[in-house]
């Protein structure tokens, strides 16, 4: 193994991939209500295309692997492709991000095929609150879904929030006292842009990221939080991510912040992202991708293949450039995976 690093000698160790464009919600910051137009299968890679993928990447350093979609959970058999992965020697972590509305069906058997540890996005715990944003009626799938992960040894199940003021701010505190009542291990996300056709409720910020009448920084949800106690610094649970993370007093669970608008964590940023049609994403907050499908399908060598991959690697940009207007518009958040 030869460690893969950026032009700006960042290594870069984590590969994000989308196995799905589809998604059994519709996030009003993620998707249009109507949701978005689809890929056909043919494009989408395969199981074994991706796991050729992650091999490679895996010979040049990447030792951590992330699921994601759209829903990774909507696509048939998941868990074959999590087994095919477990096999690469080199990577010693294989994770999952979903909305958990079906993760109660698949919790132990994606742990008995060597997935490891889960995210779950869950941005409110009312009823009518859940409906309003992600308009669906699942949020007792979703708590099902925690509970499933949490008995089948998916440690730690990390609860993702997305938090808008006007829209869920109001559950900031009820989602940290979690954390000492349940031992929940909560991460307040800030609303990022990302496209300007996205719905108003939703990333679209029409130039700059924190002028967004949704957009609450990390600061603000931090002065939320005071009420409950004074915050105390603690290690990483696990994974190499960029949240930062607190205890509460007497909490057994941890607060995580992870705040990409306020205070940008790019000078340390150990990631690219695959998405589900084989374009190699070296920046989330930037259009810039190659295309990895059509020279694999062409029958393209190991070599040429790790040296494209490479080269992805070598146009991750220094940062992103959100607040000089420049905002993703190729994509939506859900075919990306965030």
């Amino acid at each position: 193994m030869t460690g893969l690093s950026d032009s700006f000698n960042r290594p870069i160790n984590y590969l994000r991939i989308s196995v799905t464009d589809r998604c059994n919600l519709r996030c009003i910051y993620c998707l249009p209500a109507e949701g978005a137009r689809l890929r056909p299968h043919s494009e989408i890679l395969t199981y074994e295309e991706i796991t050729t993928i992650a091999r490679l990447a895996a010979e040049l350093g990447i030792d951590k692997l992330r699921l994601t979609g759209g829903e990774p959970l909507v696509r048939a058999k998941l868990t074959e492709l999590v087994a095919m992965l477990t096999k690469i020697d080199t990577i010693d972590d294989i994770s999952i991000t979903t909305n958990g509305a079906l993760l109660k069906h698949y919790a132990h058997e994606l742990k008995q095929a060597g997935l490891r540890r889960v995210n779950i996005s869950l941005d409110s715990l009312k009823q009518d609150k859940f409906e309003l944003i992600t308009r669906r009626d699942m949020l007792k799938e979703v708590l099902q879904g925690i509970d499933a992960a949490k008995a089948a040894g998916l440690d730690p199940v990390k609860i993702n929030m997305v938090v808008m003021h006007g829209i869920n701010d109001d559950e900031i505190v009820d989602f940290a006292n979690l954390t000492i009542a349940e031992g929940w291990h909560v991460r307040f996300i800030e609303l990022m842009p990302f496209t300007t056709d996205n719905p108003p409720e939703g990333h679209s910020t029409w130039g700059k990221a924190s002028t967004h009448s949704r957009f609450m920084s990390v600061y603000e949800i931090k002065e939320r939080l005071s009420r409950l106690g004074k915050l105390k610094p603690c290690p990483p649970i696990t994974g190499n991510g960029p949240a930062k993370y607190f205890r509460l007093p007497q909490a057994t669970g941890t607060i995580g912040f992870i705040n990409p608008i306020s205070q940008h964590f790019c000078f340390n940023c150990n990631r690219l992202r695959l998405t589900a049609e084989g374009k190699l994403r070296p920046c989330l907050l930037s259009d810039k991708e190659t295309d990895l499908r059509q020279p694999l399908r062409d029958g393209a060598t190991p070599e040429k293949l790790r040296q494209i991959i490479t080269e992805a690697v070598r146009t991750k940009p220094k940062q992103h450039h959100l607040f000089q207007g420049s905002i993703p518009k190729k994509r939506l958040m859900s075919q990306v995976g965030g």
